[in-house]
C-alpha cells in the first residue's frame, strides 16, 4: 500500500514511475486474488489521497490515478490470474482502451476540434520560437488532433500492459525461476483478433468523417498491442545470439530511442498469426 500510494506520488514528477506503482498492485492481485488486490488497492488510494493533501494541497489526483491506472491494472491481473493467458490480459487492455476512445466520443461533440483546441495551447510557446514554418506546424496539428484519443488511449494501455508484466516478471522471479520469459516469449494473439484488427483498420481507411476518425483511432489501440508481440519474436530470435547479452538492452533501447521501430516490430506480430515465426526457435528457460 505504501510503495504504490508513494510511487503513485513521486510519478507526477517522473511519469514513468506510474508503471512500478501499478505492478506493485497488480503483484498482489496475481499471488493472492483480486479480494486483497482490491484491498489493496482502496487502501493505497486512501493514502495516496493523504499524502497529496499534505504534499499538494489536494486528494482528487488520487481519484484520477485510482480510475485511470489502478481499477484497470487490477481488472488485468484478475484476468490474468484467472485466465492464465497473456493474451486474454492483452485483449481486455484492448477492450479498456476502446471504451476509452467510445466513451470520449460519445461525451465530446467534435473530439478533433476539442484536440485542437488543446494541442494550440500547447504548442502557442513553440511556435513563438520555433524555426519551422507554422503553416507546416499548424497542418501537423491538425492532422495530430484527429488521432489524439487513440494516440492517448495507446500510452495509457502501454502503460497498464508495461505494469502487469513488470508484476508478472516479480512473480516470476519469486514463485517460478524463469516462468515469466517462456510466458512472455511464446504470447501471441488469437487469429480471431488479428482478422478483427485487420477488418477495423480496413473500415477505418474506407470510410470518412467523423466514424473513420472513430474507427482509426481504435485501430491504433488494437494495432500497437502487436508491437508486443513483435518484440517478443524479436527477443527469442536474439536470446539464441551469443551476443545476446549487447544485442538485447540494445533494441530495448532502440524501440524507445527510435519510435518509428515499432511500426515493423508490430507488422511482424501480426504477420506472426499465420507465420508462427517462433516454431524453429527454442525459448530459453530464463532470460
Amino acid at each position: 500500500m505504501a510503495v504504490a500510494a508513494s510511487f503513485a506520488l513521486l510519478s507526477l514528477l517522473m511519469p514513468p514511475i506510474s508503471i512500478v506503482s501499478s505492478a506493485t498492485l497488480a503483484l498482489v492481485t496475481l499471488r493472492r486474488g483480486g479480494y486483497e488486490g482490491i484491498l489493496v488497492l482502496l487502501s493505497a488510494s486512501l493514502a495516496a489521497a493523504i499524502l497529496g493533501f499534505f504534499v499538494l494541497g489536494n486528494f482528487q489526483f488520487a481519484l484520477g490515478y485510482t480510475l485511470i491506472l489502478w481499477l484497470p491494472v487490477w481488472v488485468l491481473s484478475v484476468v490474468l490470474r484467472e485466465g492464465r493467458h497473456l493474451s486474454l490480459a492483452f485483449e481486455m487492455a484492448s477492450v479498456l482502451g476502446v471504451l476509452f476512445v467510445a466513451g470520449f466520443y460519445l461525451m465530446v461533440e467534435n473530439p478533433a476540434m476539442f484536440w485542437l483546441e488543446v494541442l494550440n495551447i500547447m504548442l502557442q510557446p513553440m511556435l513563438q520560437v520555433s524555426e519551422v514554418p507554422v503553416e507546416q506546424i499548424e497542418q501537423t496539428v491538425v492532422m495530430l488532433a484527429k488521432y489524439m484519443m487513440g494516440i492517448l488511449a495507446t500510452g495509457s494501455v502501454t502503460g497498464l500492459l508495461l505494469g502487469l508484466l513488470l508484476a508478472r516478471w516479480w512473480q516470476s522471479n519469486l514463485y517460478n525461476r524463469g516462468g515469466f520469459a517462456a510466458e512472455y516469449l511464446s504470447l501471441r494473439m488469437p487469429q480471431r483478433f488479428t482478422i478483427m484488427t485487420l477488418v477495423i483498420l480496413l473500415v477505418a481507411s474506407v470510410t470518412t468523417g467523423v466514424f473513420s476518425e472513430l474507427v482509426w483511432n481504435i485501430g491504433i489501440i488494437l494495432f500497437m498491442l502487436y508491437a508486443f508481440i513483435g518484440t517478443a519474436i524479436a527477443h527469442a530470435l536474439i536470446a539464441t545470439f551469443k551476443a545476446k547479452r549487447f544485442i538485447l538492452p540494445l533494441f530495448y533501447i532502440s524501440i524507445f530511442v527510435v519510435p518509428q521501430i515499432v511500426l515493423p516490430v508490430a507488422i511482424i506480430g501480426i504477420s506472426d498469426t499465420w507465420l508462427n515465426l517462433r516454431k524453429n526457435i527454442t525459448p530459453p528457460s530464463s532470460t
